[in-house]
């Protein structure tokens, strides 16, 4: 999932940072699982959270993505610490894929971030 999103918004220019390896995006996507180990390493971004602060793990599922309203909420931060992991796939015959839909307006994103805890929302992080 960090891959994946990584790959959509740093790849895309829409937030800063290094954008993960086409050797780690392809892995993640590829229809046809990997044969053996890959020796790709995936290096973390940011740090995902959910809306009422609390960690969301670089190996979680979307599952783990509360929803808000009937949309799935992730709060994107600055890393806590660098950290870094082999970018084979949890389920090897389990191709993911992300895809930006559209980008919200100044506006938008304001209401948005307001319904987190960081953006002085009513959450508060446990």
């Amino acid at each position: 999932m960090h891959t994946l999103l990584a790959h959509v918004l740093v790849g895309g220019g829409h937030v800063p940072g290094s954008a993960p390896s086409a050797e780690s995006v392809r892995l993640a996507t590829d229809p046809e699982p990997a044969r053996e180990r890959a020796e790709a390493v995936a290096t973390g971004v940011f740090e995902l959270l959910a809306p009422d602060g609390e960690r969301i793990w670089d190996e979680g599922l979307p599952d783990d993505i509360p929803v808000v309203e009937g949309y799935r909420l992730l709060v994107l931060d600055e890393p806590l610490y660098q950290r870094s992991w082999n970018a084979d796939r949890f389920f090897p015959y389990l191709p993911g894929t992300a895809e930006l839909t559209r980008v919200l307006s100044d506006d938008e994103a304001r209401t948005w971030f307001a319904r987190t805890s960081t953006g002085n929302g009513t959450s508060q992080a446990s």
